[in-house]
């Protein structure tokens, strides 16, 4: 299935963006499609990562590297993104303005030319956020797709007055809490939660990850709702024309939930779901339970692999 006005939006609003940068900013930002080392990345964490900073940028190219991500996502994503962006200032404050954190540190790459007739992709990441889409004609390759928080709940009077993330947590927790003890004897594989997500920032995500946790055919209807529930909710980070065909190619009974750690909140916790192409991560495992990772990854189609596979596939037909 193509995503035909999709490709069209990105590949305007990367001409947009490209138009706007000059000089030194411009060749920060443009790279090789097959400059693999800097195209397949994903980094959430604040290191150095290559790109064209918006910090850098003039009002309009900035606005036009956000009008890119926007592209990438739902508008529900868009909002979320947003809140993860601005939550640098909140995290600059809570460090005591140490580490001279901002809003502004999100870099941007577009891969090859858009307007040619080759692959060619885009990237916007920083600190707890890092979108790649791939795009060849008229399909686009969503993946990986990295959303975090710090701090992931700022509470006023025992409520939240910030929660960027909820459902990623509130949605797995509902389903770990509904299995019964043989159930749940096959779905939590720790009592410890992991430092980090497994896949980190691997270029190449693993197709399995072991325990794999509880099958869906072990589920009841009530739990198998929401188990599609929560593989719902990272799919629909994207527009509608992707997540409706990502979720075409999802299998439900292919599909394990695993959870490591307690199963109360504000204790270090993490989950995954897996299936076949598709890996979901999520953890809260440090600032005591309130610091969280999520991650959507296709483990065989990460970086455009299927849409790059499929046009070598027709090039030697």
């Amino acid at each position: 299935m193509a995503d035909g006005s999709l490709s069209a939006q990105m590949r305007s609003a990367a001409g947009a963006l490209l138009a706007a940068l000059h000089g030194r900013q411009r060749e920060l930002a443009v790279r090789p499609f097959a400059d693999d080392a800097a195209r397949r990345w994903i980094e959430y964490r604040p290191e150095p990562r290559p790109g064209a900073c918006i910090a850098d940028m003039g009002t309009g190219a900035r606005k036009a590297a956000h009008r890119l991500l926007s592209t990438g996502l739902s508008e529900h994503a868009y909002a979320q993104a947003m809140a993860v962006i601005a939550l640098e200032e909140v995290l600059d404050r809570q460090e005591g303005w140490a580490r001279h954190r901002h809003s502004n540190d999100y870099w941007v790459n577009v891969f090859g030319d858009p307007d040619g007739d080759g692959p060619w992709s885009w990237r916007f990441e920083g600190h707890h956020l890092s979108v790649t889409m791939t795009v060849h004609g008229d399909e686009v390759s969503p993946a990986p797709v990295f959303f975090g928080a710090n701090p992931a709940r700022v509470s006023y009077l025992g409520r939240a007055v910030s929660r960027p993330l909820p459902l990623e947590e509130d949605l797995a927790r509902e389903l770990l809490t509904s299995l019964d003890p043989q159930q749940r004897s096959a779905a939590v594989v720790s009592d410890q939660a992991p430092r980090d997500i497994s896949s980190g920032t691997r270029p190449r995500a693993a197709e399995r990850i072991e325990p794999l946790g509880i099958a869906f055919s072990q589920l009841g209807d009530a739990q198998r709702v929401l188990l599609d529930q929560l593989v719902t909710l990272y799919l629909e980070r994207l527009p509608a024309s992707l997540a409706e065909r990502e979720a075409a190619r999802v299998n439900a009974e292919e599909l394990y939930f695993a959870w490591q750690g307690p199963a109360a909140s504000g204790v270090r916790h993490y989950y995954r779901v897996q299936g076949d192409d598709l890996l979901i991560e999520y953890d809260n495992t440090s600032a005591n339970g309130n610091h969280q990772h999520t991650v959507l990854r296709r483990p065989r189609s990460d970086f455009g692999d299927d849409v790059l596979a499929a046009h070598l596939g027709r090039a030697h037909s």
